[in-house]
């Protein structure tokens, strides 16, 4: 196919061409594959700037999106691509393959800095929010071989999920510390203050007066924001909560486990033992069921379920893609609506070609990279997360450029329970990201 690139795909791909150091914060459906793979084709070709790149991605891109976009685009020729991913021995053979560029998937960073010879001058994280962790391995295996790295993209719709404080771990991966600065500790006592606390033990942190800005001009030089709405013709995008009640019989075993941390029960108590926890417990419960102590399944009540089967048939034929979050959750689903799990490609090709009217899908397996506004328009959030980037990576799949239809995502929650929380909480983080999203939006031709 040929490319003709969007103003903002140029903008965004000179700008990786002209920066060693670059972090592209792109909504979903803005084409960041296609635009990281012209920049690399350029500085292979006609800057001869590099030679051997590596891509780090979630499992899925690494197989999926990005030898399919490479495929796809014919002003790619030239650039082959080995796919590191299987079995030790598979992957080993994957990277003796010549080819200029190398893609590998995040869990196995470790394994190749450790294991192979360190030889790419460019690295291509996409998914930067996922090296926002400083204890994690991964982070802790590029760090080493940073230094040896003349080229680093990072690319993510989410740069900040979980407040401003993950930043200095996917910034300082990308400049070894020279904005934000060297150590995790001198960046928070110059920018936060302590928040949630207890005694000695400081959960989490909040910005100072005025950091939120210091921060931003300190990461401008080498980030940039595109929104979808901004340069796409995007469709409505309806959100709509769905409150169910349950009963004071029902309310009051929440009641108690929130309570007491325990339900007694003669086959197997239900008990949580610290807060995280008791949080699983009673998300499960505002759902409907619960595990037990044994792993087996307590049944509560049905209320969602009970909405939901009202939102399919009020969809009265068209299809529906649910969320859920445990496996429970999607035993009860499948067993009341006659859903489908998406788990597979062919699963995925199938939904995309209107076979499945119902599916059901798990957000953290369709977090990144995958197409699936052919298939559907409606979301149904059976089950929340407190994850601001998987909640919003879920609703990408089907809001997105080709979505041809109004996308409506519905929320099921359950009434004076923790669902009202996590519900808050997702618009709290989202309002925090969109300011920093803003503050290092791109100026294309007079479009903010």
């Amino acid at each position: 196919m040929r490319y003709v690139p969007h103003e903002y795909q140029e903008y965004a791909k000179e700008f990786i061409v002209n920066h060693k150091v670059s972090a592209l914060f792109l909504d979903c459906g803005l084409g960041k594959t296609v635009i990281t793979l012209t920049a690399i084709w350029e500085l292979l070709y006609d800057y001869f700037d590099i030679r051997k790149i590596l891509i780090i991605a979630p499992l899925r891109v690494c197989y999926l999106t990005w030898p399919s976009e490479l495929e796809k685009w014919e002003h790619l020729s030239g650039i082959g691509m080995s796919v590191a991913l299987g079995s030790e021995k598979e992957r080993i053979a994957a990277l003796g393959r010549k080819a200029q560029v190398y893609v590998i998937n995040r869990e196995n960073v470790e394994w190749l800095v450790e294991n192979h010879k360190w030889d790419f001058d460019m690295v291509v994280i996409d998914e930067l929010s996922s090296f926002k962790s400083h204890k994690a391995k991964r982070f802790k295996a590029l760090k080493k071989v940073r230094p040896m790295v003349r080229r680093i993209v990072g690319l993510t719709g989410t740069p900040a999920p979980n407040g401003l404080i993950d930043l200095w771990a996917e910034i300082g991966i990308l400049d070894m510390g020279q904005r934000l600065g060297r150590f995790i500790g001198g960046y928070r006592e110059r920018f936060f203050v302590p928040d949630k606390r207890s005694r000695e033990m400081v959960f989490s942190y909040k910005p100072r007066e005025g950091a939120e800005d210091m921060i931003y001009n300190l990461i401008s030089d080498i980030c940039i924001s595109m929104k979808a709405v901004d340069y796409l013709e995007m469709p409505e995008c309806v959100y709509n909560r769905v409150e169910v009640s349950m009963s004071e019989k029902e309310m009051a075993l929440y009641e108690q486990l929130e309570r007491d941390m325990l339900l007694p029960f003669a086959d197997g108590d239900i008990d949580a033992v610290n807060a995280a926890a008791l949080s699983n417990k009673l998300l499960q419960m505002a759902d409907g069921a619960v595990y037990d102590e044994n792993g087996n399944v307590k049944h509560i009540h049905d209320r969602k379920l009970e909405a939901l089967e009202d939102l399919v048939e009020a969809a009265n034929g068209k299809p529906v893609l649910i969320a859920y979050w445990y496996k429970h959750d999607l035993q009860r689903i499948m067993e009341r609506t006659g859903a489908v799990g998406l788990d597979t490609a062919e699963d995925m090709r199938k939904w995309n070609a209107g076979e499945i009217p119902v599916a059901a899908i798990h957000p953290a397996s369709a977090g990144h990279g995958l197409n699936l506004q052919a298939g559907g328009s409606t979301l149904v959030w059976f089950g929340l997360t407190w994850s601001l980037e998987l909640y919003q990576q879920m609703n990408a799949r089907l809001w997105r450029q080709g979505q041809e239809e109004t996308v409506v995502i519905h929320h099921l929650i359950s009434k004076g329970t923790l669902d009202e929380r996590v519900m808050a909480a997702l618009e709290k983080k989202d309002c925090g990201q969109s300011a920093l999203v803003d503050a290092v939006k791109a100026r294309i031709g007079g479009v903010e």
